[in-house]
C-alpha cells in the first residue's frame, strides 16, 4: 500500500505545488472587494459573476462557507450565494492542476464547465423557487455572529460561520475567516504573502483531507477486489447512484477527491461515475447542508442540493453515453501500466509537500492544546 501512495503522491505533487502557488498568487494581487461588487444585484448577472469569481478560488467546501455568508452579509443576492457555494468547492486552480496529473486533460477541462453550468442552474432556479427575503428578521440573523454564539471572538477585520459540532449534543462553534487586509503592500509584501497562503494557510486547511484522499484511494486499489465492481462497470446510472451514496454525506475536498475516483475508475466506475465524485463530492457535505439551511432557508437548500445531484448526473450520463471512453481511460492506463520510481523533480516535489503537511499537522496539534477552538476555516 506504501508503493500506491508514493506513486499517487510523485504524480500529484509537483502540480500540487504549483496549484497551491498560483492560488497563493490570487489571494495576494486580486482585491477582496472585487467578489462583493459584482454579486450584489438581483439578476441572473449576478448568478454568472458569482459562478465565473467561484470556479477559480482555492476554498474548499467548509472555507467557502464563511466566505459565502460574508458576501451574503455584503448584500450578495441568494441566487448569487448559491451559485459562489457550488462552483467554488468544486473546481480551484489548485484541483484543476492535479486533475490534470492524475486524470488527463479532458476531466480537468469538463470539471470547471460542469461546475460552471451547475452553479448557472442553481442560481437560476434559486431565484424561481426562493425569492429574496429582505425582512429584518433575515437581516438581523444575517448581522448575528455564530447564529448569536458567545463563544465566538472573531477579530474586527474577521467574519465568521457557524456549524453543528455534533448533531447528538446541538451545539454550535464557529469559524473565524479572515478578510484581505491592506497591510501587506508593495510587491515584496504581496509576494510574502502569497506564499504564506499557497503553502502554509492551504496546506493547513486542506491537507487533511488530501491526506485522507490519498489513503483511501490506495486501500481501495489494494484491498478490493475487481469483482466487488463487476456490477457497476457497464452500468452507468448504478454507478453513479453508488458514488452518490458515499460522497454527499461524507466531507471530500475537491482535490482529496481526485486520488479516489482514479482508484474507484481503476476498479470498474465508468468515467461518469468519476466525474459525479469529483463534483458532487466537494459540492454537499453535511457541514455545509446545515450551514446553508440556516443562513439561507430550507428553500435555498433544496436548490443547491438538486442542482448539485443533476448536474453531477447529467454530465456523468453525457461523458458514458455521448463521449469517447478513451478520452478518460488514457490517463489511467499509463498509471497502472507505467509504475516508475519517479524523476528526482518528483521525489523532491514530494519530500517539500510532505514537510507542509507535517508543519500543518504540528501546528494544528498545538492550536488544539493551547485551547484555541476555530474549526474549519484557517485564521
Amino acid at each position: 500500500m506504501l508503493t500506491e501512495i508514493l506513486h499517487l503522491v510523485n504524480e500529484m505533487s509537483p502540480y500540487l505545488l504549483l496549484g497551491f502557488f498560483i492560488a497563493g498568487l490570487m489571494h495576494a494581487f486580486v482585491p477582496s472587494n472585487l467578489y462583493k461588487k459584482y454579486l450584489s444585484k438581483h439578476s441572473f448577472r449576478s448568478v454568472v459573476n458569482a459562478a465565473l469569481l467561484g470556479i477559480p478560488l482555492p476554498l474548499c467546501s467548509c472555507g467557502v462557507i464563511p466566505t459565502a455568508m460574508s458576501l451574503r452579509k455584503e448584500g450578495a443576492s441568494k441566487s448569487a450565494v448559491v451559485s459562489f457555494l457550488i462552483a467554488t468547492p468544486q473546481t480551484g486552480v489548485d484541483s484543476i492542476v492535479a486533475t490534470y496529473s492524475l486524470m488527463g486533460l479532458p476531466f480537468a477541462i469538463i470539471r470547471p464547465v460542469v461546475a460552471l453550468l451547475t452553479a448557472l442552474f442553481g442560481g437560476a432556479i434559486t431565484n424561481v423557487i426562493d425569492k429574496e427575503n429582505t425582512d429584518e428578521t433575515d437581516e438581523k440573523r444575517a448581522d448575528e455572529c455564530c447564529c448569536g454564539s458567545d463563544s465566538c471572538h472573531c477579530h474586527e477585520e474577521e467574519t465568521c460561520c457557524c456549524h453543528h459540532e455534533d448533531n447528538a449534543k446541538e451545539e454550535e462553534s464557529c469559524c473565524c475567516h479572515h478578510d484581505k487586509t491592506t497591510k501587506n503592500v508593495g510587491f515584496i509584501g504581496k509576494m510574502k504573502e502569497a506564499l504564506q497562503y499557497a503553502f502554509i494557510d492551504m496546506i493547513d486547511d486542506i491537507g487533511k483531507w488530501l491526506v485522507i484522499g490519498i489513503v483511501i484511494a490506495a486501500l481501495i486499489t489494494v484491498f478490493v477486489p475487481n469483482e466487488w465492481m463487476a456490477a457497476f462497470k457497464d452500468n452507468s446510472l448504478l454507478s453513479m447512484l453508488l458514488v452518490l451514496a458515499i460522497s454527499v454525506p461524507m466531507y471530500v475536498c475537491a482535490t482529496g477527491s481526485i486520488p479516489i475516483a482514479v482508484a474507484l475508475m481503476m476498479k470498474g466506475l465508468t468515467p461518469g461515475a468519476g466525474l459525479v465524485l469529483l463534483m458532487a463530492g466537494p459540492a454537499a457535505n453535511m457541514a455545509s447542508i446545515l450551514v446553508i439551511r440556516h443562513r439561507l432557508g430550507t428553500k435555498t437548500l433544496v436548490s443547491y442540493i438538486v442542482s448539485i445531484v443533476a448536474g453531477a448526473v447529467v454530465a456523468g450520463l453525457i461523458i458514458d453515453l455521448l463521449l469517447p471512453r478513451e478520452w478518460f481511460t488514457a490517463s489511467l492506463e499509463q498509471l497502472t501500466c507505467c509504475q516508475t520510481s519517479g524523476t528526482p523533480f518528483q521525489w523532491t516535489c514530494t519530500v517539500f509537500l510532505t514537510i507542509l503537511l507535517i508543519y500543518a499537522l504540528v501546528k494544528h496539534l498545538s492550536k488544539g492544546k493551547s485551547g484555541h477552538h476555530c474549526s474549519c476555516c484557517h485564521e
